[in-house]
């Protein structure tokens, strides 16, 4: 990629009005949370026995996930405990291209809205192996409405579009090295040096662009619905009262 992928000063300005939201403390402890998030999913994941996440496992799984909280039922309904555990392990656990399994992965969950088929998948990968994988969910990027976090803060040549959802999902992990290793170099973000530092900024960005929104086009009493944004950074990361 050539040319600047982050714009710097919008950058600098979300994580500004994060903070008048938001104390360092409060970022840190959410990086923390999403740490025992991981350390869960590896146990469930990762198990040195490949015994396979049971459904109540499984269950328990998928509501610590924000985008398929609440519909649970429904996926373990339409895909079946069984095949979804194994579709999972092809994803973690299997070998080949990270995009080819992504895509695999999304494919499978035939029915499944689109945006539900990457957010699963690209938290399932993150939170078992953070390294290397990175998160992808509708808040991050959404392609339907081209909205989310990530266009906030990259340059508005930097196209996070591609054909494919597995193509799609490595431009999103080089557009979220690039805001990583930006924040670090320039200070814009306190919570860089961690994993999950990019994660908990990302969603200060997202939670500042719904303030933002909600207040241009709807009432106080509206507004007082949205959570403080420490509790919404936490709902969005899917570690607020998190059941596994």
């Amino acid at each position: 990629m050539s040319g600047q992928v982050v714009d710097t000063q919008s950058a600098r300005e979300f994580m500004r009005e994060a903070l008048q939201k938001i104390t360092e403390a409060e970022l840190s402890a959410i990086a923390d949370e999403c740490r025992t998030k991981r350390d869960r999913f590896r146990a469930l994941l990762a198990r040195p026995s490949g015994a396979p996440p049971t459904e109540g496992e499984l269950r328990a799984l998928l509501r610590s996930i924000f985008s398929t909280r609440r519909r649970t039922p429904e996926l373990l309904e339409r895909a079946r405990a069984e095949r979804l555990a194994s579709w999972i392990g092809d994803l973690v656990g299997g070998r080949g291209p990270v995009e080819a399994r992504f895509q695999v992965f999304c494919d499978r969950l035939d029915g499944v809205p689109e945006s539900l088929s990457y957010d699963l998948a690209s938290e399932l990968l993150h939170f078992t192996d953070p390294e290397r994988y990175w998160l992808w969910t509708r808040w991050v990027w959404d392609p339907k409405t081209r909205t989310g976090a990530l266009p906030l803060v990259t340059m508005e040549e930097y196209d996070l579009v591609a054909p494919s959802l597995g193509t799609m999902y490595l431009r999103v992990g080089e557009a979220t090295a690039f805001v990583h290793e930006t924040g670090r170099a320039a200070g814009f973000t306190p919570i860089g040096q961690g994993a999950f530092g990019v994660d908990v900024y990302l969603a200060c960005v997202y939670g500042v662009y719904v303030y933002t929104t909600v207040r241009m086009r709807m009432t106080q009493e509206f507004n007082r619905v949205i959570p403080p944004l420490p509790e919404l950074c936490r709902r969005l990361l899917g570690v607020h009262r998190m059941e596994l």
